[in-house]
């Protein structure tokens, strides 16, 4: 089974992946663990390439550890896992790399964002399941962070 495990800069990330070993066997599963760098604006000029963000320089180090971490974390729970860092809106980037990675399962955590703050920022976690070519399951972490 291949799951492509999207985790963001929260503190739950390592929760994320503790609810995934505790439900999955490591067996023949393989984990691509993905954080996605979104641009402040999504639309680059005609003349810069897709997905140049200079802004987001400094902090692709940081994402690297972070994906590199709970790479870690689930290689010592007996899973195969790769990472992967990319930039673009979070959304389509978790669909486009499960696509292409030819995922059987996404797997994200999900803060419980409500009212106004949801209503601007959206849910990424819905937008992928209701979008996903293939199975979603959410992670519920506590609001708020």
């Amino acid at each position: 089974m291949k799951v492509l495990m999207g985790i963001d800069d929260s503190k739950f990330a390592a929760e994320i992946a503790r609810a995934f070993v505790a439900q999955f066997r490591a067996g023949n599963t393989e984990v691509l663990v993905l954080h996605v760098l979104q641009p402040l604006g999504l639309m680059a000029p005609p003349e810069m390439a897709m997905g140049y963000a200079p802004e987001l320089e400094e902090m692709k180090k940081p994402a690297q550890e972070l994906v590199e971490r709970i790479a870690k974390q689930l290689r010592s729970a007996g899973f195969k896992a790769e990472t992967a860092v990319e930039v673009g809106d979070v959304r389509e980037r978790i669909l486009d790399s499960a696509s292409e990675w030819h995922a059987d399962l996404i797997v994200l955590g999900s803060h419980g964002t409500r009212g106004i703050q949801r209503f601007l920022l959206g849910s990424v976690a819905e937008f992928v399941a209701r979008h996903a070519k293939c199975s979603v399951q959410i992670i519920r972490t506590p609001a708020g962070n």
